[in-house]
């Protein structure tokens, strides 16, 4: 009986197997597709953050304390592939004498390189010209001392005189922060920055060097990289990588500390990991669940049916038991069917997207998403499926499977006002979870234990369900106390049928209610998923622009006086415009800034400035300020905090004379807030007049230029622009600034989980205003055939379909456009830690909108027409059939 129950099923119910098959198949292929995608970038994260370090561990021997054994103990530390000695030594100052002049530096830094270093750590010695070993200058010292390759240059340290060393080479040092830490000293205790003077010279002329030197002026390093296997979670690799550096600074009983490269670098990654678990829960969990409610939708819309089946069988004498296990039947062949479905659908959209179908995760963590996956569906379908028909087995009596279905009354959730009370909670969670003290994600740097407050979760997700349930109590009242506008609305369609049409419309009320908050619900989630992604990619962008300054920025060194004018031999082909930007530094009281001295009128034609930088004025308005007020001043509001600062008030700030060398005091006015500017500091500077500038110090000497090449090209632009200036001068270049400035989240590429989501965005929107609307209509047959008998012209029939379908597109497209719009809006604000500078709106994707609308809008019009065919059948043999 089984089997032939299934295959009565497969041939009269293929529609309404096949519609609830794709519910549980987006939802399982959803699940497995995203989950896999989260462990495969975790993992990638973990990859990235250890390539990123040159060093892992640069281990200080402590005084006292013997290198070698050191050296000994370290090499016999299981997990370490290399270790060598790095000598550090401190330098008073370097000389050279060039062109008939002599050039002196300030304090700087020797370093005792062994022999293959460069090959044993790469990326941490880069060469530009010269030789690759011997004596070499790092490009700031070279710079610094106008010397090349085969010049002569004069180091003293303390105890000894002056020594002679010729230079082999200059090289660039990527990793100079790290390199030139203070090994065991928290954050906030470390260098503001490396030492602009550094010579590396081979291990065995630095002892010679150092032979005389003090005791406290020089230091051993040992360097060591890592070959251990590593969890692919960033925080259980954070959590390795830290016990082994404890581990290993215990058994030197405090003769090494562990200065931790790659912990360091894992502990950033296990934030970003953190951040993308969050957005999987934010932006995947409600795709599924809309999946699962769209396959309990298109089982309810046929709940009618199958009550009359079941009270035919029970007529016949089926036992209850009986009727139960062919449900299950039911259940199992929508479950297994649907979860199969999704699995091959999540595998051919890895296979498409990321090229394999695990996603890139390992064999062992994919496949527990997809059996996840599998159960999710098995359950999805039980829910959807089985539990209604054993409700409808003990509820229901054989007598009631003869009378339509048609309940009277108000749900419970709309006596009770569920639907304001989630609103009022949703709006409380985020005024908490948005404020300025809140963070989302906490990751105390050093500690292993990371924490999210999950609890935010609950502003968005009462969001999405009060505003299902007030639309859905909306659409109610319209319907039921709205005929007379029905009945308006459905005449140009309907004509003689308008009255009748509005009639079936209140009548069906409930489930037209159900349909309309189904597709706003997809809709919503469409918008706010790719409004997310848009921003995300938006801020990302800006980000790099802060940080780079322009499309290519051309970089001085410091003591370089490089007037207005050096910008005409900066205009290289594929070049549009190239803007001086004056770099100095000031004292406000002890505190000393950065001053950036702009050209008001034409700063804005080679760099982005957006109102959102400033406060107290837009960009433009700004601008004009410091151009009509040369004196103006623009300050950071961390400074407008300390000092209590109002518009108006004079700023006395000490800026050094272009002539003398001395500090001077020079008077502006302030007048508003920059809290960005392209290449400033995050914390504190100032912005100023640069013509003001130039006239108070005697200098109109430029700290860096600004290169616009219209947004192409910028990579050969730079490259041309650093043949041309050697290595005087710094060349970077917008496209690699946004590597360098974007975190593991970013270099995963967000999108790729945005990607999936919206693909499986316009197939729930498309669903779930096609599919439960078709089988509607199918549901409805004999309604259209008694129609038919009575009188009703097919062109009739056709605008009841029709008027309905535009109905619920109309009301679901509108509501899921304004629910979007609030969970976006919440999203962006609750997730500001992901956005680096935070948006002040949310940027709309329209094109793609636009595509999900018209996606939906088809689907609903399809099912429509398919409706209307269907009761174009005579109207005897569709009575037969049913």
């Amino acid at each position: 009986m089984n089997t032939a129950w299934a295959g009565g099923l497969a041939r009269h119910r293929t529609g309404r197997l096949l519609a609830a098959v794709a519910g549980v198949a987006l939802a399982v292929a959803l699940i497995a597709a995203l989950g896999s995608f989260l462990t495969a970038s975790k993992a990638t994260m973990t990859q990235r953050a250890v390539r990123s370090v040159a060093v892992d561990w640069q281990v200080e021997v402590q005084p006292g304390a013997d290198p070698r054994a050191t050296l000994s103990l370290i090499r016999h530390t299981p997990g370490i592939r290399t270790a060598v000695p790095v000598g550090f030594a401190r330098s008073s100052g370097f000389t050279a004498r060039t062109g008939g002049s002599t050039q002196t530096t300030g304090p700087g830094t020797v370093l005792g390189m062994p022999d293959g270093y460069a090959h044993l750590f790469p990326g941490q010695v880069r060469r530009l010209t010269g030789a690759a070993d011997g004596v070499l200058l790092a490009q700031q010292t070279a710079s610094n001392l106008h010397v090349a390759p085969g010049d002569t240059i004069g180091i003293r340290l303390p105890g000894t005189g002056r020594q002679q060393l010729r230079v082999a080479g200059v090289v660039d040092l990527p990793q100079a922060d790290s390199l030139f830490q203070k090994v065991g000293a928290p954050t906030q205790s470390q260098p503001s920055a490396p030492p602009d003077n550094v010579v590396l010279v081979p291990s065995a002329r630095f002892a010679s060097l150092t032979a005389h030197a003090g005791g406290a002026a020089v230091t051993t390093q040992i360097h060591a990289s890592r070959n251990a296997r590593l969890p692919s979670d960033p925080a259980a690799a954070f959590t390795a990588v830290t016990g082994a550096a404890h581990h290993l600074e215990a058994r030197a009983s405090g003769g090494a500390l562990v200065g931790d490269n790659l912990g360091a670098a894992l502990d950033s990654a296990r934030q970003d990991a953190l951040y993308a678990q969050i957005l999987f829960l934010f932006l995947g969990v409600p795709g599924a669940v809309l999946a699962a409610a769209l396959t309990a939708a298109v089982a309810a819309a046929g709940g009618e049916r199958r009550r009359q089946e079941q009270g035919l069988l029970r007529l016949r004498g089926l036992p209850p038991r009986r009727i139960a296990a062919l449900s299950g039947l039911e259940a199992a062949l929508v479950g297994v069917t649907g979860a199969l479905a999704g699995i091959g659908l999540a595998a051919l959209t890895g296979r498409f997207a990321f090229g394999s179908a695990s996603f890139g995760a390992r064999t062992a963590s994919w496949l527990v998403w997809y059996a996840v996956a599998f159960l999710l569906g098995a359950a999805v379908a039980a829910a959807a499926v089985l539990v209604p028909a054993l409700r409808d087995l003990r509820s229901v009596t054989v007598a009631d499977t003869r009378r339509p279905g048609r309940r009277t009354g108000s749900a419970w959730w709309t006596r009770y006002g569920l639907d304001v009370a989630l609103l009022l909670g949703s709006w409380l969670v985020f005024r908490a979870s948005s404020g300025n003290q809140y963070a989302l994600v906490l990751a105390p740097e050093g500690v292993p234990s990371i924490s999210v407050s999950y609890w935010a979760f609950l502003g968005p997700a009462l969001l999405w369900a009060g505003s299902a349930l007030l639309l859905w109590r909306l659409t109610l009242l319209s319907l039921t106390h709205g005929r007379r506008l029905l009945t308006l609305l459905s005449r140009p369609l309907a004509s003689d049928l308008a009255g009748t049409t509005a009639a079936v419309l209140s009548r069906r009320r409930r489930p037209l209610a159900r349909s309309v908050v189904l597709l706003a619900l997809a809709v919503s989630f469409a918008v706010s998923t790719a409004t997310f992604n848009t921003t995300y990619r938006q801020q990302a962008e800006v980000d790099a622009r802060l940080t780079n300054g322009a499309d290519v920025t051309v970089t001085e060194p410091p003591g370089a006086a490089a007037p207005p004018g050096a910008a005409a031999s900066l205009k290289v082909p594929g070049v549009r415009r190239v803007e001086p930007l004056q770099h100095r530094f000031a004292y406000v009281g002890s505190d000393l800034q950065d001053l950036y001295g702009v050209r008001p009128r034409t700063i804005a034609s080679a760099t982005s400035l957006q109102d959102a930088y400033f406060s107290g004025g837009g960009a433009r308005a700004l601008m004009d300020r410091l151009a009509r007020r040369p004196d103006a001043l623009l300050v950071s509001a961390e400074t407008v905090h300390d000092f209590q600062l109002a518009p108006g008030d004079t700023v006395n700030l000490r800026v050094q004379d272009g002539r003398t060398k001395t500090l001077r005091t020079v008077p502006f006015h302030y007048v508003g807030i920059a809290k960005e500017f392209p290449t400033a500091p995050k914390d504190s500077f100032f912005i100023a007049n640069a013509a003001y500038v130039a006239r108070a110090t005697g200098t109109d000497a430029v700290g860096a230029f600004l290169v616009d090449t219209g947004g192409r090209r910028q990579k050969e632009v730079a490259a041309r622009l650093r043949q041309r200036l050697g290595t005087g001068s710094t060349v970077t270049d917008l496209t690699t600034a946004r590597g360098a400035v974007g975190t593991s989240l970013t270099s995963v590429d967000l999108a790729g989980l945005t990607r999936i989501e919206l693909v499986f965005a316009v197939l729930l929107a498309a669903g779930a205003g096609g599919l439960v609307l078709a089988l509607g209509l199918a549901e409805r047959r004999r309604t259209f055939a008694v129609a038919t008998v009575l009188g009703a012209r097919r062109r009739q029939l056709r605008g009841m379909v029709v008027t309905e379908a535009l109905l619920l597109t109309t009301a679901g497209l509108a509501g899921g456009a304004l629910i979007g719009w609030a969970l976006s809006d919440m999203l962006v604000k609750v997730l500001t830690g992901v956005f680096d500078p935070p948006p002040t709106a949310p940027a709309v994707p329209v094109g793609y909108l636009a595509l999900t609308g018209l996606a939906a809008a088809a689907a609903v019009l399809a099912a429509a027409l398919n409706g209307v065919r269907g009761a174009a059948r005579p109207a005897v043999e569709e009575l037969r059939d049913l």
